[in-house]
């Protein structure tokens, strides 16, 4: 016997009643013990800083398809992205339990797991311990002992030397400190060659340069912050017309060192037209906040900063797929 039609189910729902029926699934209420799980996965998340691991991965990548003639296999690729973000992201945790005395104060940073009081200090460590660890066994497994012994020094220059050290006493915290987020390009080109040479180390004085004005233009905007939690970035100790003066001036040395590439024909011209380029647009917005300094004109020089490193490794890849750099008095290796 057949329903009446009003009252039959109908065999398939169509698409806006299943639309409306995924709606109203996701507004239902999540329990407190799922709540409460989803939390504690986005602050583990959280602590490893993933936006800023991202950059640091495309200068492990790219150095990977500089190393050799031909690209690396697409596992060792994957095995050390994962132990590069291992690797950071550790650091950045240890960072965080470093600082949970002073977290609290900034603005931009009161919100972590460990101020706000989502996470205990002994959670933090451990997480940021064993994530250090595993990176090292992930790339000695995937790659050599050389890349997995380069990115702990990374992990602990940055742990031992910048944050335990330099932080709060030297206003050359970051020119020093910032040595530590040159390491990746050093990383990605062990993991396919398993030794050192000029290219990469030129490549660690690239971030190495960048790291002063693109940190300093951040502290700008942030001295008070820093001011209040007692950190002596150079804004807070030398002044602000000092601190737009030293960005000129590491801008400058930013520009001759990722020239250097190119004029010793490790890359190509690809590389010289699109590095002359950027460094001009950073040049003058250096020179702008020298000259003309406000926080719209820092602001612009942050943002760009970011778009900056990315955009020049691309371009060595990128370069790297026309030019094969010739054998000369430049071309030497550390082989460990």
């Amino acid at each position: 016997m057949a329903l009446p039609l009003d009252h039959a189910r109908p065999l398939e729902q169509s698409i806006p009643e299943r639309a409306a029926a995924a709606a109203n699934a996701a507004a239902e209420p999540l329990s407190r013990k799922d709540a409460l799980r989803r939390l504690a996965v986005s602050d583990y998340v959280a602590l490893t800083k993933p936006r800023i691991v991202l950059l640091l991965l495309v200068t492990t990548l790219v150095p990977m398809f500089l190393a050799a003639g031909e690209p690396p296999s697409g596992w060792l690729v994957l095995w050390t992205m994962v132990g590069g973000f291992l690797a950071a992201g550790g650091a950045n945790t240890i960072n965080q339990y470093m600082d949970r005395d002073i977290d609290h104060v900034m603005v931009r940073t009161r919100m972590r797991p460990l101020p706000s009081g989502r996470m205990t200090p002994l959670q933090v460590l451990a997480f940021g311990v064993a994530t250090t660890l595993l990176s090292v066994v992930v790339l000695w497994w995937a790659a050599n002992l050389l890349t997995a012994l380069l990115a702990l020094a990374g992990n602990l220059f940055y742990v031992f030397v910048y944050t335990r050290t330099l932080k709060r006493t030297s206003t050359q915290n970051i020119v020093i400190g910032g040595a530590a987020g040159a390491f990746p390009p050093l990383v990605g080109w062990a993991a396919v060659a398993n030794e050192i040479s000029l290219l990469p180390i030129l490549l660690f004085l690239i971030v190495f340069y960048w790291t002063p004005p693109h940190f300093w233009a951040l502290a700008l905007l942030r001295q008070r912050e820093y001011r209040a939690a007692g950190v002596p970035m150079l804004p807070v100790v030398a002044g602000e017309a000092e601190t737009h003066r030293q960005i000129l001036l590491y801008s400058v040395l930013l520009a001759l060192v990722s020239l250097a590439p190119a004029f010793l024909q490790l890359l190509g011209p690809l590389y010289l037209v699109i590095a002359l380029a950027l460094n001009a647009v950073f040049l003058k917005q250096a020179w702008d906040i020298y000259r003309t300094p406000s926080n719209a004109v820092v602001w612009r020089l942050y943002i760009y900063s970011l778009l900056y490193l990315a955009v020049l490794f691309l371009a060595m890849g990128i370069d790297h797929l026309f030019y094969r750099a010739p054998v000369g008095l430049a071309d030497f290796a550390l082989r460990f």
